[in-house]
């Protein structure tokens, strides 16, 4: 039956690996105490905490916290790089430190919701870092941006040239509407009436 004390460690790796961004599964089998201890101030540079775990434990955390995958990489000493910054800031950290300590092993990473192996953990380091890809991005909106406000001026630039060329033609083209002509029609106006002429009017 588990102590409350192991109950408790579990628990509390649970929590890590539940607020960690990603894990790191190294191998420190012939790693001194000092060659740990400078690992894991190189590794606090990129956010990320290292920490040696008895496997039965963090066996045990990683299932609570639905990973049930990773308890098959934990055979042999193993060490636990939790990451709360950029993945593969992490990673290149620790590839760079198997240069300087051969016997430290990636056996594996936890990444957005999958396992990957040796292979595609150590394929991390590789990628470029977070801060690269978004300076990246960011230039290329940039650039786009440019290029889409020099093609809106140009736009704008010509459809004012065409407006001034046709008002330019419109006078010489547009003649004022002729005003209605009168009927010609003759009209003839009734002639006055004349007086019979035996009439004569009589004298007062």
């Amino acid at each position: 039956m588990p102590t409350p004390e192991k109950v408790e460690r579990v628990a509390e790796l649970k929590e890590r690996i539940e607020g960690s961004a990603a894990l790191l599964l190294a191998e420190y089998r012939g790693l001194s105490v000092s060659e740990i201890t400078e690992l894991r101030r190189s590794l606090r540079e990129t956010d990320t905490s290292f920490a040696v775990i008895k496997n039965t434990l963090m066996a045990r955390a990683a299932v609570d916290a639905g990973i049930e995958q990773l308890p098959e990489m934990l055979a042999g000493p193993s060490a636990v790089a939790f990451v709360h910054g950029d993945p593969v800031a992490a990673a290149k950290r620790l590839k760079a430190a198997q240069k300087e300590y051969p016997a430290l092993v990636l056996k594996g990473a936890y990444l957005d919701g999958a396992m990957l192996d040796a292979a595609a953990a150590n394929s991390l380091a590789d990628l470029e870092s977070r801060e690269v890809m978004l300076s990246k991005i960011a230039g290329m909106l940039k650039s786009e941006m440019s290029r889409a406000a020099a093609m809106l001026v140009s736009a704008q630039s010509q459809f004012l040239s065409l407006l001034e060329a046709y008002k330019a033609k419109l006078p010489a083209e547009t003649e004022p509407e002729a005003e209605p002509v009168a009927s010609t029609e003759e009209t003839t106006e009734p002639e006055a009436e004349q007086a019979p002429a035996d009439e004569t009017p009589e004298e007062e």
